[in-house]
Order: C-alpha cells, then structure tokens, then sequence
C-alpha cells in the first residue's frame, strides 16, 4: 500500500473537487467506480437552485469519499514512516482541498463558505426532506471522510492549513443542522443509507479538543441516534435487518463523547451493542453480516449467505475494540482485535502489486467455496483498506494514559518500540504466527530502568502461558494479561511460551459447522466445490481440543503444526488441505467445514465401526464430547463408557462392535501423552461394567451380562445427499437414503423397509428418494425385522428450491423515474431486494427510490433473495434515455 501512496497522483484524487467548483482538473481522470465525475449535465447545485428530482441528471454521489480515505492514508503513512515526500503530498493535497473551498465559497451559491464536497449542498438540503437513497446518496458519510482525512493531516503531519478547512467545515455543518428541530434529525439518521453518516459524531467530538471550540460537541452530539443509545444501554436488541456499517462509527464517536463529556451512557451503550454483535453476529474470521445487514442475535452459521462480510465493518469494529480496551482493560476487546485485524483485514488484501489500485476485498464471504471481491478502487471498501494496510502497527503496544512506565504488549509480533518518554526501547521477536514463541528485550539508555509490563496472552492459546526473566518464572492463563514490575537491566529478555495446536471451533448456533484454527490464524480449506465439505473432526480430536493434521498423529509432532505450515504452505487434515486465510490467494476456500463422521475413532485412533445415528441426528461420537467435555483420561474413559452402552441399547452397535469401540478408546493417545497403550475386554462380571487402568496405562474393560440377550430393533436412519444451505433449508431437491441395519446376534433375514413423505402412504423403499414437496416436510422410515421388531425414525426437511418472484413498478416523474421493487415468495420468505445501477453498488432495496434518466438508455438490475438462501437471477430494467428539451 505505501507503493500506491508514493505512486498515485495528488490530481486524480482532486478532480472530481475541482470539476465541481469549476477550476482547471489539470486533465486528470478521477479514480474511477463511485468515484466518478457525476453527469455531464449535473451542476454544483445548491439548496434553492436544485431543479428537483423531476429535472436533475445526477450520478456518482459519493464522489470525494475515496480522496478523504487517501489523504488519512498519506497522513497515517508520512506519520509513521517518517517519510518527507509522503508529508510534501499531504500539503499538496490539503493545499488542493483548500483551493476548491475558497472556489466554492466565491460563487455564492451555499449557504456557508464553510461548505465543501465534490458535489453541490442540494444532496444535503433533501436529505433534511428524507429523500431516498437512489435520489441521494449518504452526503454525511462523504463529509466525514474528507474532514476526517484533514483531521488526520493535521494530528499526524501538523498541517495548520487542514486544520483551518476542516474548522471551516465544522462551523458549516454546525449552521446546516443547528436549523433543525430534534425529531427531524433523529429521522434523518434512521434513513437506509441516505441518512448513513459515518463518524461525523467522532470527527467533530476530535475537533472540538483539537481546535478548542466546544460548540463543536454540540454539534456532533446532534448525530446522536437516541434508539440506538437506549438500546445498547437498556441491553434491548435492535439490529437485525440494519445496516451495519451505516451504524458501527456511530459507535466510535459515542466513545469519543463519553471522553469529552464523562456522560456514563455513551460508554455503557457501545459496551451493551457490542455484545449484540460479538460473538453472536461474528464470524471465524471477525467480519459480521450478510449483504451489509446484520441477522438475528446468536445467529453465524444460520446468517451465512453470499455476501457476508463488509470490510468496512471490520475496519470499524476493530476501532471500536481498540477504544473499549483503553477504556475497560477487558482483554476480550483485544482478542478480537487480533482475530480480525489478521484473518479479515490482513486477508483482505490481494498478493498483488499496484501503483492503481488498493486491491483489498469489498466483502470477505464466509460461504462454501467462496472467492473474496478484491480490487475496489472507489469503493467504499477500498476507500477504508486504503487506511487498514499503512496502520497494522498502531496496537501492537499501549502506554499508561498518565505518561507512567507503564506498558501494555497485546500483539506478540515482531515489532520495535522507540519509546522516547522513558527513554527505552522495547523489541519483541517472535516466531508469530507460526509458532507462540516470543522473546521481549528491554533496551533503556540508561544501565536499567524501572517498567511494568501487562503483555497480553492470548485467548487461543491450548493452556497455560509461561513467561521467564532471569530466575523468575510466571505462569499465565489464555485470555489474560500477566503483569511484571521490575527493574529491566540493559538486554534483560523475557522469554514468553504460548502453547499454540490445531484446533477446531465450532459456531454459535450450529456446534457441527466448524472453523479451523492454529493459533491467531483462521485456516481455511481449499476445495473448489461451492457446498459444505464434511469431515471426521471429532474422531481427530484431544482431550484438549487439539486438532490431529494428517502428520500430527505422532503426539511428538502435534505441537509442531506451525512449523509444518510454515515450511509446506498447508496443513492436510483428512486429506484436505488447509492454508491461512491471509495469504492474499484468490482461490476458492471454505471457511467452515461440517463435523460428520462416518466411522468411530478416538485421536486419529480408528475402530472399524460406522458412525450410526439416531433419529436425532446424534452419534455415539456426539455423545463422547458432549458438554461438559470430559478434562483428564479417566473421565474421558467414563465417558466413552456410558456412550457406548447407551449406543448399544439404542441399536446403534452390535455387540462386537461396543467392544471394538472400548478397546479403541483405552489404547487411543487421547491425551497427547505420547505412551503406547493398550486394552482389552475381560469376562461379563456380575456387577456390570466396569474399567481398570492399570500401571502401565492399559485398560481393562469388563462388561455386563446379557447384552447379547435383549432383542433390539433394526438400527434406521434418514440421510441426504447434500447437507442444507446455512439457513438450514435445501435449496437444491433433496435426496434421501434410507439405512436399515439389523444390529441383533446372529444371522439376520433381509429387513423389510419402508418410507413415506408428508400424508403419502407408506411404500416399499428400493432406492433413493427425490423429496419433491416445497416447504417443511416429513419424512419418515420403518424397517421390520423377522422377529417382528420395528425400528422408525423421521427427519423434516426444509426444502425451497425456488428463488422469490420480483417485479419492478416504474412511475415516470419527467427527468427521472420513481421505481418500487415487489417481491413474494409463499416457502421461505422474502430475505430482501436489491438493486444495483450505473454509479451505485448492490445495494438492498428499502423503500421507492428515484432514478434521474439521462441522453442514454440505463440498466437497473435487480433480484430478491428469499430465507432459504436463494437468489434469482438478476433482471434488468431498461430506462430509456430522456428526449432532449423540444423534441417531438
């Protein structure tokens, strides 16, 4: 990204300013997407001069958003890199900005000469009339970007004249919304996108200190949202169906006034909106929502779609953490700081050079075979990942807020601290991400100084951390920050040892539907196929989560599985391979799998027996790691134990096969010990089952009488042959297969099995069935055996195969067009409508939109999505193009 800063032209980013205020574009072509030149008939209109959406031709009204994003990406970049060429090109810039306001200011045309965008004040004046989006186009969010990157040149580079622009700015919006009576801006804000603002709130609750203006606090508090506040203080959720991003910076700038204010509120409403959105609405990798919007609460797996994932969101969400740690010390704050700045934010940049373009991702799906959306010049994305990859430093430490030797390390990455108030630097090496291993030095001027470190470990970390100075020695717990005073001699190390293995997490609402992890990192699979792959993990599975890779059943190699990806590129597990999320590939990945084994193993340990279910959808490994999960050998066998038997009782092994799976179990190195055991099955005692260890490790089991007495039903079970979609409904025919399996001693006659769907009668199964039926269907299956024993067992099946009808409504309006998308579906339900147009982005549909006909024919196109998952295919709605003035 730093090549990109140095290389792109100061004058592309002003053009589409100096288009609008009428001065020479030097020729420049703007950067293109959103970030366009508007229409060629459109003027700098202001409030009392705009024709009306009837008349006036308008496109690309997010335009100046982008330049804002660069010039906080030049600042935050010259800042850190100490670079002068990057600080001369912020002058430049802020000089170029500053050259388009006095322009703006000379015409008259705007209510204050404060005033300054791209674009005329007309967007803003109808959005204080509630326009729609389609008509315009969130004015405020691109407001904030331009005075948020003048705010950034002048903290980080000093530039006095940016300061005098952005003051200018705020004394603008001060005099636009002072005008306004509070319910009329609480509507406002409540607008799908028209009323987005960003961080307006943040900038000017930053201004107000900078500048040491406190009207300017009055003013950001007028972006208040007040449901949004009484809801994250009353702990009421509110989010679902809401725009995320449109809502998230609102957050920063509440923190932001909870600083300036000491008002409670502000900073008990983003602490109580936080946990409505993480975990509940995260994914493994942090991003959260689908399509920008936000689902139910506790909702991951179900809410996984097509389009999960707003970059921008994650960008947003990780400000917000980094603010509530410095204001709690709550280390969850910082786990998922690490989470999401590594596997979204790092992820979502291409391994791709550019002097263009910033290649990073605009969503960062979470769907089976998924690609994420790189390239993004304009876009609102691209425009934040502009800023994400010059800043990956700005948390790796924390000072005491009091100036005192106190020092926070919360990211275990190799990095170098200068810090010349205490006059010492602070070096960490360390072998992240592949391994846990970091070695902190302390380097003062002087022959020691006098410091408390708090370093962070890690919540993913597989037990405790250790941490050595010297002769002392600490011992920290995963998710807690350890703290050692002392006096540091020059060159004094800590060494600090965070177990790191393989591990598989399991989301919220559906404990089977899994993410793979090795320390810090999210691994995804690389699979090309687009449905959901399944995999044995719980028969790969330790006492401590540790996760066994095709080479780690060696307990001497399961610890080594980051040295392994790091010299192979990917870890194989069942055969698939996994690689980090972040690698930057533009190859398809799955960053979930489904948990579903087949056979009955214990640590990679196999017994030969199939995985049967039972009815509801349980198998006897289900059992084994059911919560509370069994900690230590001895419970772990108990537990296998009372599965075991509970299995055969249930039909679902035969007699040979419960001892199978004993003796499986007590040889299995299910505690990663290393030691070579073995088990065997002694005679029926009297008293019933039982176990001995013996010395050596090995197990004996002894079982009850009798097992081979009681006469046990067939053994049935209903299967498909795809998994449902992450709504839980088939979206594709399902087709079903029926399994009847005689699990009583002796020889077996053939069983007699039958099936029915929904109110059909009962008939012969010979084969595979299609489930034709739409909507919630059951099926149920019976097998007979000789004996006259009858097994049964019944799965409803959520089947919508169909996306939703949508149709578009025009109302013609003279120079624009009014249009209404409608959309029915009778099964699932409609999810949403979305739309998309020259100019715009995919957008959902809200409510009737305007859209301004221009000299030329434009496509509109649209489609609806229903709960199910599906999405028809994408129509097109023709405009024609508007008859110049006068003709017949």
């Amino acid at each position: 990204m730093l090549e990109l800063a140095r290389a792109y032209p100061v004058d592309r980013l002003l053009a589409v300013f100096r288009a609008n205020a009428g001065i020479d574009t030097r020729r420049a072509e703007p950067p293109g997407a959103w970030e366009g030149f508007g229409h060629p008939s459109e003027q700098a209109w202001g409030e009392d001069d705009y024709p009306g959406k009837d008349r006036a031709q308008t496109a690309n009204l997010l335009r100046g958003h982008y330049a804002g994003h660069f010039l906080s990406m030049l600042a935050l970049a010259a800042a850190s890199e100490r670079d002068e060429t990057l600080r001369a090109k912020v002058e430049e810039m802020v000089d170029g900005l500053g050259e388009v306001q006095e322009a703006l200011a000379a015409t008259g045309r705007f209510s204050h000469p404060g005033f300054l965008a791209a674009y005329g004040e007309w967007q803003f004046a109808r959005l204080e009339h509630f326009a729609p989006y389609g008509e315009i186009w969130a004015p405020y969010y691109t407001c904030h970007k331009i005075m948020a990157g003048l705010l950034d040149a002048y903290e980080l580079v000093g530039s006095e004249r940016a300061l005098e622009i952005v003051v200018a700015m705020g004394r603008w919006v001060a005099q636009r919304l002072g005008r306004l009576d509070h319910d009329r801006i609480q509507r406002m804000w409540s607008l799908y996108i028209a009323g987005e603002y960003g961080g307006m709130n943040e900038t000017l609750a930053r201004l107000s200190r900078v500048a040491g203006i406190p009207e300017f606090l009055d003013t950001a508090r007028l972006f208040d949202m007040d449901r949004l506040i009484d809801a994250g203080v009353d702990g009421v959720d509110v989010l679902t169906g809401m725009h995320a991003n449109q809502h998230l910076p609102q957050l920063i700038g509440y923190v932001h006034e909870y600083e300036i204010t000491g008002e409670r509120r502000y900073l008990d409403a983003v602490i109580g909106l936080w946990e409505q959105i993480v975990p509940g609405r995260v994914f493994a990798h942090g991003g959260t929502g689908e399509s920008e919007l936000w689902g139910p609460p506790q909702t991951v797996a179900g809410h996984i779609g097509r389009r999960n994932a707003e970059t921008c969101a994650t960008y947003n969400l990780l400000k917000i953490a980094r603010l509530l740690f410095l204001h709690t010390e709550d280390p969850r704050y910082m786990a998922y700081y690490e989470r999401a700045s590594l596997n979204h934010v790092l992820a979502s940049r291409r391994a791709a050079r550019s002097t263009t373009s910033p290649e990073v991702a605009y969503m960062f799906p979470v769907d089976p075979g998924a690609l994420p959306e790189f390239d993004n010049i304009g876009t609102c994305c691209g425009g934040t990942g502009l800023e994400n990859h010059v800043k990956h430093q700005d948390t790796v430490f924390f000072r005491a807020a009091d100036g005192g030797p106190e020092l926070w390390v919360n990211l275990l990455v190799p990095a170098r601290l200068s810090w010349w108030e205490q006059a010492v630097d602070v070096v960490l090496d360390s072998g992240h991400p592949w391994s846990g291993r970091t070695t902190l030095r302390v380097e003062p001027e002087a022959d020691a100084v006098e410091l408390t470190l708090h370093v962070r470990i890690p919540a993913w970390a597989s037990g405790p951390a250790t941490l050595r100075v010297g002769e002392e020695v600490l011992v920290g717990e995963p998710g807690t920050y350890v703290a050692l005073t002392r006096g540091w001699r020059r060159g004094e190390v800590l060494d600090i040892d965070v177990p790191m293995t393989l591990q598989a997490q399991g989301a919220i609402d559906d404990p089977a539907l899994r993410s793979v992890h090795l320390g810090p990192s999210v691994l995804v699979a690389r699979d090309d196929a687009t449905t959901t792959r399944e995999l044995p993990l719980d028969g790969l599975r330790r006492l401590d989560g540790t996760l066994l890779d095709d080479r780690g059943v060696e307990s001497s190699s399961a610890a080594d599985a980051g040295v392994r990806l790091q010299a192979d590129g990917h870890l194989a597990i069942s055969g698939m391979r996994f690689e980090p999320v972040w690698t930057g590939s533009d190859a398809r990945y799955h960053m979930y799998v489904r948990a579903r084994a087949t056979e009955v193993a214990f640590a990679s340990t196999p017994t030969g027996v199939p995985a049967r279910v039972r009815a509801d959808g349980r198998t006897l490994l289900d059992d084994v790691w059911a919560e509370p999960l069994p900690r230590t050998r001895d419970e772990f066998l108990e537990r296998v134990q009372e599965s075991a038997l509970a299995a055969r009782r249930d039909g679902l092994l035969t007699r040979a096969e419960l001892e199978r799976v004993l003796v499986g179990a007590g040889a299995a190195d299910i505690d990663g010990s290393g030691v070579t055991r073995r088990a065997r099955i002694a005679a029926a005692g009297d008293a019933g089952v039982g176990w001995e260890l013996r010395e050596t490790g090995d197990v004996v089991w002894t079982l009850p009488g009798g097992l081979d007495d009681a006469p046990l039903p067939p053994h049935v079970t209903i299967e498909t042959d795809a998994p449902p979609a992450g709504s839980g409904w088939f979206t594709a025919t399902p087709v079903v297969t029926i399994t009847a399996v005689d699990v009583s001693e002796g020889e077996h006659d053939p069983l007699v099995v039958e099936v029915r769907t929904g109110e059909e009668p009962w008939r012969s199964y010979d084969g595979p069935v299609p489930v034709e039926a739409e909507g919630v269907v059951r099926v149920e299956a019976r097998a007979t055996s000789a004996a006259g024993l009858t097994g049964y067992t019944a799965r409803e099946l959520a089947v919508d195969t169909a996306a939703p009808a949508v149709e578009a409504r025009v109302r013609f309006l003279g120079a624009s067009v009014e249009i209404t998308l409608i959309a029915q579906d009778e099964t699932s339900g409609v999810e949403r409508i979305q739309w998309g147009g020259e100019g715009t982005f995919w957008a959902t549909f809200q409510e009737a939109f305007v859209r301004t006909l221009t000299d030329r024919e434009q496509v509109i196109e649209f489609s609806a999505t229903d709960r199910a998952g599906n999405e028809g295919v994408r129509q097109r709605l023709v405009l024609p193009a508007l008859e110049p003035a006068g003709s017949a």
